[in-house]
């Protein structure tokens, strides 16, 4: 089962432009983005292959006012857990520690502990 991380995005509409377009790619990809309450906050729940095509999808369509949401999602990969690492790892199909460090923003001790792991299994 995979893990449902849950991002609030304050100002949301505030800050974005087509902000219309970019809440069909992310429904669209199946995560959940909903307003909080009145307020103009709102929050993302996501997997964290969802998070990775959200981030493609923004650094592809070249809008700039949705950078912001890229970066902030960018910083979810800091707060990846070492089982979460080997989860990603094992869905790559060549796994150096290069290809774990490109795929997850992880430090190049957690990738170089993630592949130890995974050879240690296989």
């Amino acid at each position: 089962m995979q893990k449902i991380n849950v991002i609030n995005l304050p100002s949301f509409l505030r800050k974005t432009l087509k902000a219309f377009a970019l809440k069909a790619e992310i429904r669209e990809l199946g995560c959940e983005l909903n307003r909080i309450g009145r307020s103009r906050n709102w929050q993302l729940k996501a997997t964290f292959e969802q998070i990775q095509s959200i981030i493609t999808f923004i650094n592809e369509s070249n809008e700039p006012s949705w950078q912001w949401l890229a970066s902030l999602l960018s910083c979810q990969y800091h707060d990846l857990s070492h089982e979460h690492l080997v989860e990603v790892a094992n869905s790559l199909s060549s796994i150096t520690v290069a290809s774990i460090m490109a795929r997850t923003d992880c430090t190049i001790a957690q990738a170089r502990k993630v592949l130890d792991e995974i050879e240690d299994m296989g």
